[in-house]
């Protein structure tokens, strides 16, 4: 029931001071789609009350709320026990539910799959890829596991090592050592500054042609984009990225890249210390089917 110290007030204003614990956008929200009644009736945001009309709220989960869901998604599934499974993520799968993917993702397929991993924090997603990234992930089953398995990454005693399409000729092998952090002026960038978190990665090339260099990159550390911010930083962006890569490349390279639409990047070999036999395991998955016709494209011109 509406008090009368709120006659007058807007029926949005009103219904804020009566719901507080949704905000004043999301109240208007659901008025504007009839899900807010005085007295029986739908109304309108700017609409008066004034004391003793009976106003009913039925709320509409968000996006966000409903995000947890199982969903039945097909996994590719390399290896899976009672304590971890290893999955092969293709690209274009979104690991973990956020803005403008609150549904479709990684997550919800291992609820679908392991529906024990609900009762763990992230559904036992312990690190992460990128939407547009193939390749190996690691997820727990039991909290035991995941515990395990952070304090290996924190340790840095998991092998991860990814192959790379870079742009230009780069060196047989090196080393990139810089902090990590989001951009000062860009948020949806990351970018070397010096409060960034400290990233290391390590390269060598393995094949290479006039204007490209296939390169296998092994991370010390797992900061957000990593691998394609430090090759950013030493001239040899990875081709296809819309973030860090050339808005055009040359016309003769563009021909031979054709429709790949994403970086070139996959996540092929994962390493680590079982956490619950103690054993050292390891799996390898090869590039996807467009990584590998890009690949033949490349070299075959």
């Amino acid at each position: 029931m509406v008090p009368p110290a709120l006659a007058g007030s807007r029926l949005d204003q009103a219904l804020s001071k009566l719901f507080p614990d949704y905000s004043r956008t999301r109240l208007q929200t659901w008025i504007e789609g009839g899900r807010a009644t005085v007295d029986g009736a739908t109304a309108e945001v700017r609409s008066k009350v004034w004391g003793g009309e009976r106003i009913e709220l039925m709320p509409e989960p968000s996006a966000e709320e409903t995000s947890f869901a199982p969903e039945a998604i097909p996994l590719a599934i390399l290896h899976e026990d009672e304590t971890l499974l290893v999955v092969n993520k293709p690209p274009g799968l979104v690991v973990h539910p956020g803005s403008g993917n609150w549904a479709g993702t990684l997550l919800n397929a291992l609820l679908a799959h392991a529906p024990g991993v609900a009762r763990l924090p992230r559904a036992g997603i312990v690190h992460r890829l990128d939407k547009d990234t193939s390749g190996l992930l690691v997820v727990a089953k039991t909290l035991e596991a995941q515990t395990s398995l952070v304090r290996q990454l924190q340790a840095r005693t998991v092998s991860r090592r990814y192959l790379a399409v870079v742009l230009g000729a780069a060196p047989e092998s090196g080393v990139v050592e810089a902090p990590i952090g989001r951009h000062p002026t860009q948020r949806t960038r990351m970018a070397i500054v010096a409060t960034g978190k400290p990233a290391v990665t390590h390269y060598r090339a393995l094949r290479r042609g006039e204007s490209w260099t296939l390169l296998e990159c092994r991370l010390e550390t797992g900061r957000t984009h990593q691998i394609r911010v430090h090759m950013d930083s030493v001239g040899h962006p990875l081709l296809g990225d819309p973030v860090y890569g050339p808005r055009r490349l040359p016309p003769a390279l563009a021909a031979r890249v054709g429709e790949f639409d994403r970086q070139a990047l996959h996540a092929w070999q994962l390493a680590l210390m079982h956490p619950a036999t103690q054993t050292a395991m390891a799996w390898e998955a090869p590039p996807p089917a467009d990584f590998q016709a890009l690949l033949e494209r490349l070299e075959s011109a």
